[in-house]
């Protein structure tokens, strides 16, 4: 986003803290800014909360020099030390919530929430200039808990020259030649308690009864469900017709997408999902819940399956894919179209800089 931005002009500056950063993952975002500038800050105690001082004191500088402030996530110490001094300066600051107002997530550890909210939160989110919420079904659902804050829609967005060009067909599988010549069901995403994965092993295991060409891949970094995943496989009986991958950098990730047959994401929460629309720019059909909050694009457009986040919903998502492959071919086109209409960075940023010019400094809007 940032380096979309800053590709039209502006001048754009990420700072942030180590927060779930790798080992060397700083440089690599500095790399991906392109244009923009990145500083990342160290965490101290309590990490809980992402407190970095370090951070704190370089924004009391950057702050006051903003025409606007685009601030990330909730409940952590950055958001209360650059909303105080947004309110201090008088700078507007446009807040982004991730999907933490969503009402399964809003919820979650409900005591301790609520214990920062009554300190800040809900201050900061009542003095935003806006809210900004990547799809109009995750403002939808946040209503309730946005304080009153006018809310505004844009987008997630791919580089889709970076999904242009793929691997040749049938090199993610010669990596894994205990797939051989069946057709790939992907899962590709964090293995996060909040990712369907208990709905997604026994959907396919189900489904994979009425096709014995079926493999299940699920891709992505372990959040916590790894064991628990391998364990619904054994229970099944399907970890002969299972692969789980781990991380996959960017061109095990296209080799990955090209090999699929379909993409599935039973989700029971995602506020947005950019790997639906990595698996769309890439030609793949999709089968997601009604729980991922871009769903009612992708039904609109004819782009994949919608449903509930249920067993029985996905193993009849999994076996029409399977059963129909020109009608999946089709979807797969509709969701290539759709993620080139909507979900282009080159348009999202253009939307983005409206928004800023609307919500900056008056003085500054025109400059």
């Amino acid at each position: 986003m940032a380096r979309a931005v800053a590709a039209l002009g502006h001048e754009v500056a990420i700072y942030t803290t180590d927060r779930e950063l790798a080992p060397g993952e700083a440089d690599r975002l500095a790399e991906q800014a392109g244009p923009a500038t990145v500083r990342v800050f160290p965490q101290h105690f309590p990490r809980t909360l992402g407190t970095s001082f370090a951070l704190a004191r370089t924004l009391g500088e950057a702050v006051p020099r903003a025409d606007i402030v685009h601030l990330h996530s909730l409940y952590l110490f950055h958001t209360w030390a650059t909303a105080r001094l947004c309110h201090r300066h008088c700078v507007p600051y446009l807040l982004r919530p991730h999907g933490t107002l969503d009402p399964f997530l809003w919820k979650r550890h409900r005591g301790r929430k609520a214990v920062i909210e009554a300190l800040f939160q809900n201050r900061v989110l009542r003095q935003a200039a806006a809210l900004h919420y990547t799809a109009e079904e995750e403002m939808r659902l946040a209503e309730p808990y946005a304080q009153g804050a006018h809310g505004i829609v844009v987008p997630n967005g791919l580089d889709l020259a970076q999904y242009a060009t793929l691997p040749p067909q049938g090199t993610f599988r010669a990596r894994h030649p205990e797939i051989s010549g069946r057709r790939i069901v992907l899962f590709l995403s964090r293995l996060n308690f909040k990712k369907g994965l208990d709905v997604l092993v026994p959907a396919f295991a189900r489904a994979a009864k009425n096709h014995a060409d079926l493999h299940l891949v699920i891709a992505g970094p372990d959040d916590g469900m790894e064991a628990a995943a391998r364990g619904w496989v054994a229970a099944e009986g399907i970890g002969g017709r299972t692969t789980l991958v781990g991380m996959l950098d960017h061109e095990a990730k296209l080799a990955a997408l090209r090999d699929a047959a379909m993409f599935v994401l039973p989700s029971y929460s995602e506020n947005f999902g950019i790997a639906i629309v990595e698996a769309m720019a890439c030609g793949v059909p999709v089968a997601i819940s009604d729980r991922v909050n871009i769903w009612r694009e992708i039904e609109q457009a004819k782009a994949g399956l919608v449903g509930p986040p249920d067993v029985d919903t996905l193993a009849r998502q999994i076996e029409s894919l399977a059963s129909d492959p020109a009608a999946a071919a089709r979807m797969g086109s509709q969701g290539k179209a759709l993620a080139a209409e909507k979900f282009s960075w080159a348009a999202i940023a253009r939307q983005l800089e409206t928004v800023y010019r609307s919500l900056a400094r008056p003085e500054r809007r025109n400059s």
